[in-house]
């Protein structure tokens, strides 16, 4: 068995590298909780900038700061300094942070173009441009490389493999087997097929493995499933588009739907279901909630369509979502 009780224990049973250190950190000095609203006159403006980056890659992957802390063996007051701008934390935190994130140091610290001279050519060839301009720019580099650019590159048929994205009660699941059914399609689950990739639930996968092993699983199975299906409807996970290679993937071979929801729908929705977790049992739920959101929000609406799932009862949006899809593949309505 893949999933073993016996692997969960030896895994917390090993004793960390930092733990016995991390507290005596010279360059990052235990301080109180700071108000929300506390005065930022006299905070380091690089500081600030750093914690700024730290707190949009934390909503991006949609982790708490007790989430964060626990992955980088830091205290929550610790990297609670570092986000408000008042830690000036030392390269070995930063690494832990940047580890726990899954991003490259380099972003952390505000600069992931600096690798090499084309890097900082192409780097100022789009410094400044619009949306539209980077879209274009993606799309002309995803046919260049040959990973295809964007579902809707003019004079390319659209892919009959429908996409819906979205955090999770945003209705993916009811809606896509709804649409499915309407289109004659496949209804596919990626998360089903992750867990039957990994031989486990994904509950297990990041607690044996983490998030950068449940990533590596959702990108084989989001590979696999543009592979078998020609046309299905696909519910995503609502963290894939924290990783661009898998969104690039996503958006190159699918015709997408953004599945929005108000913050508070989502939250009782998923209380409907009977799973509390994970921001239930925070008692600053609905704040982290509208913080993932916040992160996610510019990534989700890269998307071909938008349904805004709040906005009236089910039977209504999914004649909106049936509309929509039916019209963008040019199918009869």
């Amino acid at each position: 068995m893949i999933c073993s009780i016996v692997q969960v224990t030896e895994r917390y049973r090993r004793p960390s590298i930092m733990s016995s250190t991390i507290m005596h950190q010279p360059g990052l000095t235990p301080k109180a909780e700071p108000a929300a609203d506390a005065a930022g006159d006299d905070k380091n403006p690089a500081l600030l900038a750093l914690g700024e980056r730290v707190r949009r890659l934390r909503a991006a992957r949609g982790m708490t700061r007790k989430a964060v802390a626990l992955a980088a063996d830091v205290s929550e007051r610790h990297l609670a300094n570092l986000e408000y701008g008042i830690g000036n934390a030392s390269f070995l935190v930063l690494q832990q942070v940047a580890g726990a994130l899954h991003s490259p140091l380099a972003e952390l610290i505000g600069d992931v173009t600096t690798a090499s001279p084309e890097w900082l050519l192409i780097r100022g060839l789009l410094q400044g441009r619009d949306e539209t301009t980077l879209r274009r720019a993606r799309v002309a580099i995803g046919d260049l490389l040959g990973t295809g650019g964007g579902a809707a590159d003019a004079g390319r048929a659209r892919p009959q493999l429908v996409a819906l994205v979205g955090l999770r009660g945003a209705g993916k699941s009811t809606l896509g087997q709804l649409l499915a059914d309407d289109l004659g399609f496949p209804f596919v689950e990626l998360s089903r097929q992750i867990e039957q990739l990994a031989g486990c639930s994904i509950g297990e996968i990041q607690a044996l493995y983490g998030q950068s092993a449940y990533r590596r699983y959702e990108r084989r199975a989001l590979e696999e499933a543009i592979r078998i299906y020609p046309d299905a409807v696909l519910a995503t996970p609502g963290g894939l588009v924290s990783d661009a290679a898998t969104f690039n993937l996503l958006l190159s071979h699918c015709t997408t739907v953004w599945l929005q929801a108000a913050p508070e729908d989502h939250m009782a929705r998923v209380a409907a279901q009977g799973d509390l977790r994970p921001m239930a049992a925070s008692r600053e739920a609905m704040a982290d909630l509208r913080q993932i959101l916040a992160g996610r929000a510019a990534f989700y609406s890269k998307a071909d369509l938008v349904v805004d799932t709040s906005a009236a009862p089910l039977a209504a949006t999914f004649q909106l979502l049936r509309q929509q899809v039916r019209q963008t593949l040019a199918l009869p309505g």
